[in-house]
Order: structure tokens, then sequence, then C-alpha cells
């Protein structure tokens, strides 16, 4: 949608154009150094990270935390801004048992209709005229602050998008030393050193220096993708004085993924420091917030992402500041080292847990359920994840097109939100009608396992895996509340009733079980605990006690 931004903004920023799923590393010849390192494993002796963090579950320790991503990228009201649509959602919100909402980047975009991955100005929220308009494509600044004040007083934590891996919507051309390098390669220089003139000066005529008298420049970035001069595309690595090339504390995809899109931002330089490090205080004074999703984490510098990190939740003092990096990667081992490295200061999705969800819905009953969590951080680092289903850059049409379909979908999230491990967050076009992808039985179904989640998804958890096609498990509850029963097929329509006999332990002994997705079906508890739990081919079914 941003192809009228090309020459403009020396970036192509196409709906979905955001990172590559996967890549393997390119052969050829490398001119800067060395290639990019992954992060030193350390002793992860701080504890889990999620222990360690605010999930807006302060009152009520014991509950179930859930998070929603509350917007879809191509998310928009006729009726009101999409501000005024999270306020008035929100008491509905908190009633269903969501603790955090994960808001999109309230920052002022290069476009009018930016989502705020855009990212021109992080200082302005929707008060300045900047870009054609003062609000942004989710509202005014005024409206956002309602927005969050009535997530206070409902006791939901708002979670910020934080952009802060690149720039776009320059203010002016300026001219500097470059080099193009291989897009497949970006360690392989395709040029020599040679002048060329980039859309880098960021000059915020619109907000005057308040928040931030910052101005950017070339010497602030190590790259772009567009020389205005000869008009051409491509990845092009800023040289000259001060200039170190890209950051060796990045991603290893295509030699080094320091560059992602739009102008790099070079987390080295102690300016672009001292601005970001001034500004995650301000954004959670300013509205609130509780915590952040860093976006493109694999594209910055991991050195100076964790120094953001630690030094936002001491400036602030919030000492349980919530933070969950964006790792794009379906290779669990890519994701181990960040985690080690992190100690705790930061959680990550569990994209591996994605693909893999993404895999069942696509192959059907030929995919073996007792691998799905095989290889995942839910499996190997439970403390340490954020599980989801899908997100906005998963829907069909995205660049990281990966959606869990609707065969499989209330299986995943009943995976997800039934399960113990990790901290789950649902996704707002499986929640809330939209064009994109929304279903109303997916829906509805989503909306009872929250409950059901919100009720009974408590205690230890046994695991009854009796087939590939089929498989439960039983949360044991707590002494304050009750536990569950839980199966998931995958199994075409056609075939009897699948039958799984589980323990409920003999303390249940007696006890009737009702079905929570279905009426009507009963199961009596023997004389030990066990009980004789079914479930319909291709869905989910979940017994909980009867009242």
């Amino acid at each position: 949608m941003f192809s009228d931004l090309h020459k403009r903004f020396a970036n192509v920023f196409r709906p979905g154009h955001r990172r590559t799923q996967s890549a393997a590393r390119p052969a050829g010849g490398a001119s800067q150094a060395a290639a990019a390192a992954p992060p030193p494993a350390v002793h992860h002796s701080a504890g889990p990270g999620l222990s360690r963090m605010r999930l807006g579950t302060e009152d009520d320790p014991e509950q179930n935390p859930l998070m929603i991503e509350f917007f879809t990228w191509d998310a928009l009201r006729d009726d009101m801004s999409w501000w005024q649509h999270l306020e008035q959602e929100l008491p509905e919100l908190a009633r269903m048992g969501i603790t955090q909402v994960w808001i999109p980047p309230p920052n002022k975009a290069a476009a009018k209709t930016g989502r705020g991955y855009d990212a021109y100005d992080i200082w302005d929220l929707g008060e300045f005229d900047q870009k054609g308009m003062v609000r942004t494509r989710w509202g005014s600044k005024e409206e956002l602050l309602r927005a969050c004040h009535t997530a206070k007083q409902v006791k939901v934590d708002v979670i910020v998008d934080a952009v802060i891996n690149h720039k776009l919507g320059a203010d002016r051309v300026e001219t500097f030393p470059a080099v193009r390098v291989d897009t497949q390669n970006r360690l392989k220089e395709l040029s020599k050193v040679h002048e060329i003139e980039g859309w880098t000066a960021f000059d915020f005529p619109g907000r005057g220096g308040k928040y931030s008298k910052m101005k950017w420049t070339q010497e602030h970035f190590t790259g772009l993708d567009w020389d205005q001069r000869t008009q051409q595309q491509g990845i092009y690595r800023i040289a000259g004085k001060g200039h170190h090339g890209w950051s060796r504390n990045v991603g290893t995809e295509f030699g080094n993924y320091d560059y992602l899109l739009g102008v790099d931002i070079d987390h080295r330089h102690p300016e672009v420091q001292e601005d970001f490090l001034r500004w995650g205080p301000w954004m959670l004074e300013t509205l609130g917030a509780a915590g952040f999703r860093i976006d493109a984490a694999k594209h910055i510098d991991y050195k100076f992402m964790l120094q953001w990190i630690t030094a936002t939740r001491r400036n602030a003092q919030e000492p349980r500041m919530f933070c969950v990096c964006e790792f794009w990667s379906g290779d669990v081992k890519l994701i181990l080292p960040y985690i080690r490295a992190f100690e705790g200061e930061a959680v990550f999705f569990d994209v591996p847990l994605h693909m893999r969800l993404c895999e069942a819905s696509r192959k059907r009953e030929r995919y073996d359920l007792r691998d799905l969590t095989s290889s995942t951080l839910s499996r190997l680092r439970p403390g340490d994840c954020v599980t989801f289903v899908d997100n906005h850059d998963t829907v069909e049409g995205m660049d990281l097109e990966s959606w869990v379909e609707e065969n499989f979908k209330i299986q995943a999230y009943a995976l997800i939100l039934l399960r113990p491990e990790g901290y789950p967050c649902i996704f707002y076009g499986d929640l809330y009608p939209n064009k994109k992808c929304y279903n109303a039985n997916t829906a509805a179904n989503l909306r009872r396992l929250i409950e059901a989640r919100r009720l009974y998804a408590y205690g230890p958890v046994q695991d009854y895996n009796a087939g590939k096609n089929c498989i439960g498990f039983v949360r044991g509850g707590t002494a304050r509340r009750p536990g569950c029963v839980v199966l998931l097929s995958n199994r075409d329509e056609a075939g009897p009733l699948h039958t799984i006999r589980m323990n409920v332990g003999p303390a249940r002994a007696g006890a009737i079980y009702r079905s929570y997705m279905t009426q009507g079906g009963e199961v009596q508890i023997d004389a030990h605990g066990w009980g004789e739990f079914s479930c319909f081919a291709n869905a989910v079914q979940v017994w909980v006690p009867a009242e």
C-alpha cells in the first residue's frame, strides 16, 4: 500500500513488508569484517522472565493472565477512531479475563494511513501537525490517553508496540558516501564507495523540539534502500566518517540482518541511545503503560536492546515492566541464545509453536498431534515465552503469511489457553468481526475457551497422548480453583467419537464432569478418579466439574 512512498521515503513499504520468515545464509564473499554473531550464552540465574514481570494480575496473583493484540493490519472503524473503539471495548475485555492489551504503534507514521511500523516520529502520539495531519491512523493523542485511563480503571494493562529499528518519511535529502550490497548477503559489496542521495534528514518541524530536540541525519543510520540521485532501489550501507558498518550484534540471516527496511537506525550512536533511553520511560509515564512489545528484535543491536530494557525498567521505576520481543524465526535454536543472553529481562514470542500450529492446520489428520510442541519455546523455555495462534503479520496476503486455518484454529487456541506453558496472546482478528480474517464460529468458540481459561484452567498438567489424531490433558486444579479435562482432535469428520481414559484425581471420585464446548455430555468419575472422556472428530472438548 505504500508504493507511492517509493521515491519520497526511500522505501517500498508494501502491506506485510516486514521481515522474511526464513532464509538460508548465503554464500559469497564478505567485505565487512565478519558475519554477525549470536548473543553469547550466559548463565540464566535471574529466573524465567514471566515470573519477574507484571502480567496484569496484581489483585489476584492466582488468576490466569491473558493478553490480546487489539488490532489487525487493516484495522479501522467508520464510526469512531481506533482508540475510541478500544476505550469502548475495555470493560468487556476486563470482564472476559483479559489482563493486558497490546496496542498498535501509537507514534506518527510516514503515511496518513500508516500503521506506525513506518515510524516517522516516536515522540508524536497524534499531537502535532506532521505528515499531513495531527492524529495518527489510530486517532488523536487525547483519544489515546482517554483509552489508557479507562484501561487503568478496569485494571487492564496497556502494552505499547515499540518500533525502534528503523525510520521512514524523512523531511530532507542528504548526500553521503555509501556502498551497495547484495540483498541476499549484506556482507558482500556490489559497488565501490560512492556518493548517493538519501532521505535521511528528520527535522520534525511540526513538533518544534517538544519532548526531544534531537534531529536525525545520515550519521544516525547504517543503511537505506533508495538512492534518490539515480532513482535506484537496493540496499546501501552508509560509509564515511563516523560509520562502522552493520552491527554485528544482530540476526545472522542474509549474512547480517541489521538492515530490514526504511532507513536503518545505528543503535551504537550515542545520540541515538540517549534519545531512546529518554523515550522509554516517557512513553510509560505518558500513557500509564505497563510495558512494551519490541518490533523486529533480531534486527536491533542486542547489546543496546538489553541496555534499553533494563534502563527503562530502572528509570521508570517499574521493576516488573513487561517486555516481549518479536524474533521472527521458526527455528528455536536461533531464539534460545537471545533468551539466555537477556537473563529474564525480556520474553519472546513462540514463533516456532505458531509455525507448528500452521503446519498442523494444513496437513490436517496427516499431522501427528503428539509433535505439536516439539522444538518450541513452550516446551524448552515455558517461562520465557508468549504463545499465540496468529497475529497481524500472519494473515493471508502478508509477507509472513502463515495463517492457522479454520479447521484447526480452535484446537490451537485450546492448546495455548488451557495449558500452563507460556503466556497466551489472542488475536483481535479471531475475536472481532473484520473484513480480512473473521469467522463467527471460531469467535464464538474462542470466547468459550477464554471463559474456560478464566474459570477452570488451573493446577498441574498431566498428558494423555493416546494417538496421533487425538491428544488429551488434565489440569489438576488448585485449592481455590477447579481444573478441567481437554481433548483435541484433528481427524476428519467421519468416524466415531474419540475417547480417552484420564484421571482427575481420587479427590474427585464420584463427581460428574460436564461438557463445556457443547451441551448435554456427562462423565461419571470412578472411585479411583478415572473417567472416560470423549471428543468429536476435528474438534475440541473441555470437561469441567458439574456445579
